[in-house]
């Protein structure tokens, strides 16, 4: 209908607008915000409307998990946490999901539902205990965000990418 397709555009203008944005700040050289892509370019997932980071490193979750806070004054309480935990390691799930609650700084409000038990598909199995406080996954919905963060990564990699858009 003319409605829908009117809908559409509109919401597609706004995320080219975002883009934009993320563009402009690119250009600012804020070395913050120029890892804070970068990361999420290698390992966020490529969400239309949400940014979605996931990482056993803990160092790595805390830095990812500043971002949205430092470049784009996001509250804690707008990030959710579900983990990908294994609970046959000698920690319960409370132990799991202290740990990276008091990593990131985050309210115990933020968390979901987890994954338990599930072996990743690289593990073949054999975990072994390496990753005792499993994989946990940030997740911030908003559409300016994740836009801004894929204009910025065009401008930082001097190339474009029209599918980010759709």
């Amino acid at each position: 209908t003319l409605r829908a397709i009117a809908c559409s555009k509109t919401a597609r203008d706004k995320r080219r607008a975002y883009q934009e944005e993320g563009r402009a700040r690119a250009r600012e050289g804020d070395a913050r915000h120029e890892a804070g892509c970068m990361l999420y370019w290698a390992e966020g997932s490529k969400s239309r409307n949400s940014v979605t980071f996931s990482n056993a490193d803990v160092k790595m979750m805390v830095f990812f998990c500043g971002f949205p806070r430092q470049c784009f004054a996001i509250p804690p309480d707008r990030l959710t946490v579900r983990l990908n935990a294994y609970t046959d390691n000698g920690l319960s799930l409370t132990d799991i999901e202290t740990h990276w609650l008091d990593a990131l700084e985050l309210p115990r409000a933020c968390l979901r539902a987890h994954t338990l038990d599930h072996f990743p598909t690289s593990s073949s199995g054999a975990r072994r205990n390496k990753l005792p406080y499993g994989v946990c996954n940030l997740n911030l919905h908003s559409t300016r965000v994740v836009q801004h963060i894929y204009g910025a990564i065009q401008e930082y990699g001097t190339f474009e990418e029209p599918r980010w858009l759709d």
